[in-house]
């Protein structure tokens, strides 16, 4: 599909139909228009898979790429760049997959305020895109504040009844991490700019890559970079957030945040953390892996507990995504590839939850699952397609859950940066946990006695409502039979960051090594130059 500005038409589009929203005042006009600019947008990014080349070395930079240099002044590299290549060209299929879906959970489900909610959501797509697409780190930023906005007031005005606490907390933990980050980028900058640019500031990440950071700098832009985006993922203790904010959100919002918005943490840790400070993520790997067992344990024992379905969903979410970590940082080709495949899985298997959650909750305004029982009988379809979500999150063979956690603890046993196969150990109890909190969530709210006349009469799915599932359910099926497309398009890019991050860490290690031994050096002491001869020449008289 040989299109000028494809990536560009598929970041900006969505923003284009926010505008046209604004402009049209009947409700059906305003859906009508979300959902055939999602819709375009998705078939326009179809080119970008069809004509994304995994033959292509990234190293030569992203492709199908746009750039506009003049973006500021002559004094700063930096520009309007944006590409794709194999990290991030999965991450914005799934984006554009989801934004049809999501405008059509939410057909019925906003009662109000129809052209703000739409128009939000599609700025929203605009934001995220943008960040998986963005090869400039201060556009990059731009994306990544951006999501901000739109997601406080999508949570804020159309959430459930705590919803203003939710959206001030998401955006407080979230700000506060970005904010530090800016600080980085700016020095990060400056110094690449002296080192690699001709003293000129670049934001530009292949030049980035080409600075090698020294361990002292690193070790704090690093702290600043993984900070902002631990918050994001979120990594425990800084989850607090999420389940506020997905239990609030309404299921656009949930599935929009649960789908893409928390993979901005893991693909900014991948994107920049990893390749840019290489000798410190190399050194604290066996913490964040610690930090991502204790995660994925904790939230599938909290999600155990829970009564709220769609809280079960969202403490579910922690768990998952600390496996996609603990893949990231055994930096090797199996577990980084399951990391990249599992970030497209979770937000598959996971939105399809929280789509199915919504589902009970517009038929009977209630989420407790003690509420529900024996609904297999009278919604069979429903059931259905929950009792598949369920088994793919849970990692069930042939689905596609299966797949990314499989690769990654693979990868993880044979890490030696964690070299710790106990610990992978206790990660693998995630997948056990997993099935047990997920399939009790079934069993309480779909088999057992139906004894609640309010179930019994409840409708099953209609043909929207199964229509926006199929995409979502035929995907988990794909994935979990045939991942190998889908893992060729990640592969080279895989092998280019681990070969960046092995190259830098080396590099950085001589360079030290040499500042090292030059400091060493015993300092020659000045001797006195010597004194010179007393050199007399008798000179002869000579008489007259």
């Amino acid at each position: 599909m040989d299109i000028p500005y494809l990536t560009s038409l598929v970041v900006f589009l969505p923003a284009a139909g926010a505008l046209l929203t604004l402009f049209l005042r009947r409700a059906s006009a305003i859906r009508w228009t979300a959902l055939a600019t999602t819709t375009v947008t998705f078939v326009l990014s179809i080119g970008l898979f069809v004509g994304y080349d995994p033959s292509v070395s990234t190293a030569l930079g992203p492709q199908l790429a746009d750039v506009w240099a003049g973006w500021l002044p002559d004094g700063y590299d930096v520009k309007y760049f944006v590409g794709v290549d194999g990290l991030s060209l999965l991450l914005v299929m799934l984006t554009t997959l989801l934004g049809p879906i999501v405008v059509l959970s939410s057909w019925t489900y906003i009662g109000e305020k129809h052209k703000g909610y739409y128009a939000l959501l599609l700025l929203l797509q605009t934001g995220i895109t943008g960040v998986f697409t963005s090869f400039d780190l201060l556009l990059f930023y731009i994306f990544f504040e951006l999501t901000l906005i739109p997601m406080y007031f999508i949570i804020g005005i159309w959430g459930g009844k705590e919803r203003i606490y939710a959206a001030v907390k998401f955006v407080i933990y979230t700000l506060v991490g970005s904010l530090l980050m800016l600080v980085g980028i700016l020095y990060l900058g400056y110094a690449a700019g002296d080192a690699v640019n001709n003293g000129v500031f670049t934001t530009d990440w292949y030049t980035l890559l080409e600075y090698n950071i020294p361990l002292a700098v690193q070790g704090w832009l690093f702290a600043v970079f993984a900070f902002s985006f631990a918050i994001k993922v979120p990594l425990f203790p800084l989850h607090t957030w999420l389940p506020d904010a997905h239990v609030q959100a309404p299921t656009g919002g949930s599935v929009i945040l649960a789908g893409v918005l928390l993979k901005m943490g893991t693909y900014g840790l991948l994107r920049f953390c990893l390749p840019l400070f290489p000798n410190v993520a190399q050194s604290y790997a066996g913490l964040f892996a610690v930090i991502a067992i204790i995660g994925i344990i904790y939230g599938a024992l909290v999600a155990r507990v829970q009564d709220d379905a769609k809280s079960l969903v969202a403490y579910s979410s922690i768990s998952h995504l600390g496996f996609v970590v603990l893949g990231l940082f055994a930096f090797t080709t199996e577990a980084m590839q399951g990391a990249m495949i599992q970030m497209v899985n979770h937000g598959l298997s996971t939105g399809a939850l929280f789509l199915l959650v919504g589902m009970l909750y517009e038929r009977r305004h209630t989420r407790l699952m003690d509420d529900y029982g024996g609904l297999a009988t009278s919604v069979p379809v429903l059931t259905t397609l929950m009792v598949i979500s369920v088994l793919a999150s849970a990692g069930l063979p042939g689905l596609n859950g299966f797949v990314g956690e499989f690769l990654i603890l693979l990868g993880s046993f044979k890490s030696t940066v964690i070299d710790s196969p106990v610990l992978i150990a206790f990660a693998t109890t995630g997948v056990i946990l997993a099935a047990m909190y997920l399939l009790h969530m079934v069993y309480r709210t779909f088999f057992g006695e139906l004894t609640d006349a309010a179930n019994a009469q409840m409708a099953d799915l209609n043909a929207r409502e199964f229509g926006l599932m199929v995409p979502l359910i035929v995907l988990m099926f794909v994935l979990g039979f045939y991942p190998g497309p889908f893992l060729r398009q990640t592969a080279p890019t895989t092998e280019f960051l681990l070969e960046t991050v092995e190259e830098k860490r080396a590099a950085v290690e001589r360079m030290e090594n040499e500042a090292a031994a030059t400091a060493d050096e015993p300092t020659p002491v000045p001797t006195a130059p010597p004194e010179a001869e007393d050199v007399s020449i008798d000179i002869p008289s000579i008489s007259p």
